[in-house]
């Protein structure tokens, strides 16, 4: 194996000068470590950012709580457990969107209309991925986006599916879809089905549309789609009552 010249491994990370400050340290500090250099000592990690000893002490120190990276008996610190997990976590999303992605694209060019895969964020829903209508008026809702959990057809059956306990609940577990006109947004209409893996929900498909061009026929694509995405998961798509 070639031997890694002392000055490859001298480069410095340029810290961002925008956003919070500390913050900012810490994923300095992450960033020095590769596949050339998985150990680094305090002095290493200073000279490379920059910082004062002292300064990349505390910031290691938040990264060894959240175990981003651990300190070795040597005293040098590498990448902690939390970077795998994050990692298996991206890996999944890409395999995810593999999977998603040509589902959505047919549901496109089956109604025109924009699709979108949602999943749970905190107390709100993200949109994941999503195929934009090419009809010229359409909602303006982008991958990155948050939503209302509890408003529009995708946070109600996620919700549904999560255990919510009220009837229109059950009645969405029954159905399997929702079409719901005006609930988020006066002018927008939505339909929506759950999709499940091999351990549950995932997340929810949904069509959105004007309401003036809102159709419920297309509910039963959306649930056949729904289906055939869930089988790709190797989840199981059946009524819940």
């Amino acid at each position: 194996m070639p031997k890694i010249s002392s000055k490859q491994n001298s480069v410095k990370i340029a810290l961002s000068d925008t956003g919070v400050a500390s913050v900012d340290k810490a994923l300095g500090i992450l960033r020095l470590f590769h596949s050339d250099a998985p150990e680094l000592s305090l002095m290493q990690i200073a000279e490379r950012t920059g910082l004062y000893k002292s300064t990349a002490l505390r910031m290691l120190a938040s990264l060894e709580s959240a175990l981003l990276v651990i300190k070795k008996m040597d005293g040098k610190y590498a990448l902690g457990p939390t970077i795998a997990s994050l990692y298996a976590a991206y890996q999944h999303q890409q395999s995810l969107e593999a999977i998603v992605m040509p589902i959505l694209n047919k549901l496109m060019r089956i109604t025109h209309e924009s699709a979108a895969f949602h999943v749970r964020q905190g107390d709100k829903r993200l949109c994941l991925y999503r195929v934009d209508s090419n009809q010229a008026l359409r909602d303006h809702i982008k991958v990155g986006d948050l939503l209302p959990i509890d408003k529009g057809a995708g946070g109600k059956v996620l919700r549904a599916f999560e255990g919510s306990k009220d009837k229109a609940s059950a009645q969405i577990r029954k159905d399997m879809v929702l079409a719901i006109t005006g609930d988020r947004v006066k002018e927008i209409s939505g339909i929506s089905a759950p999709v499940f893996n091999a351990e549950g929900l995932v997340g929810v498909i949904t069509l959105t549309m004007p309401t003036y061009r809102f159709n419920p026929k297309m509910a039963a694509t959306i649930k056949s789609n729904a289906k055939a995405l869930t089988e790709l998961l190797g989840g199981q798509f059946q009524a819940q009552v």
